[in-house]
């Protein structure tokens, strides 16, 4: 990671971390009203056919249609389950145990036989042509990699994540439930920096988040998952810090037109994090009064 982005991130994250402070009301309603959308593009990954308005209509409607699979309803229910008791569990220590706690929650009334407990005796899985890790070694390999994340005190935070992340999936430990197993400790680990979450998008999945991890299993370097977990801290503090202070929020389209910007060129600038657009519900948006410096 160049020390560009590394200097916007510390700069973001301790205008996020002052601002949390006087907000924690603002940051507890915030994270509801993104819950819908976390707990969407996580399932959509692992090919969940709920749309996000079928989401959001489970979730906070409470509005269950007869043609939805039951265990699709179950994965939106308990993975939101799994977000609401981190929230409410700050301080709890970053072990092994949570994450079986987690998996627990995840996966009940799904597939108790395999909720809270790692992959043992016969249990082999595949993923395309990916083999997880031997079920003889897997709970020793998972001590070790949680033990290796909380003792590391000189590898800067994104590039920890990022290694545990892709290390994390390489050995798949469960029978089920990996990936969103894994996108809520990587979140979690943000959370313990005093960051804000971030949003792996479904719609990025072949493009982006498969190929790192894929890349990652073949020669072992994660410098391009770290290059795209940076990007998504940084557009994620760009939307907690423009809801948080923003008097408007606007289309980032309308923002461009009213100064008569090239939407393309603008569009590029959002994707660099150049200026601070961001997405919600993979809609680009922006602070109406955000003016770039000369």
């Amino acid at each position: 990671m160049n020390q560009i982005i590394k200097s916007r991130i510390e700069k973001l994250s301790k205008t996020y971390r002052e601002l949390t402070k006087s907000n924690r009301n603002a940051i507890k309603e915030i994270s509801a009203a993104e819950l819908p959308e976390m707990v969407y593009n996580s399932n959509a990954i692992e090919n969940s056919t709920l749309t996000l308005e079928d989401t959001e209509d489970i979730l906070i409607h409470n509005m269950i249609r007869t043609d939805h699979e039951i265990r699709e309803i179950y994965e939106a229910k308990n993975l939101a389950k799994t977000i609401e008791y981190l929230d409410n569990n700050p301080d709890e220590p970053f072990t092994a145990e949570l994450i079986l706690k987690l998996h627990k929650i995840l996966l009940t009334d799904i597939n108790d036989d395999a909720a809270g407990r790692f992959r043992s005796g016969d249990e082999w899985v595949r993923v395309g042509t990916h083999i997880g890790a031997n079920p003889d070694f897997v709970n020793e390999l998972i001590y070790d990699l949680v033990k290796d994340y909380n003792n590391d005190k000189e590898s800067y935070f994104i590039e920890k994540i990022a290694y545990f992340h892709a290390e994390f999936e390489n050995i798949h430990p469960f029978v089920d439930g990996n990936g969103r197993i894994g996108r809520l400790l990587l979140n979690r680990q943000l959370k313990m920096e005093g960051l804000p979450p971030i949003i792996i998008a479904n719609k990025t999945k072949t493009t982006e988040y498969y190929p790192l991890l894929a890349k990652y299993e073949k020669n072992g370097t994660v410098d391009d998952f770290v290059d795209l977990i940076a990007g998504l801290v940084i557009e994620s503090l760009y939307r907690r810090i423009a809801k948080l202070t923003a008097k408007k929020i606007i289309p980032l389209t309308d923002w461009a037109k009213a100064r008569e910007l090239n939407i393309q060129a603008v569009s590029n600038k959002a994707l660099r994090g150049t200026i601070p657009a961001f997405r919600i519900n993979d809609h680009w948006m922006i602070d109406a009064a955000f003016e770039e410096a000369e």
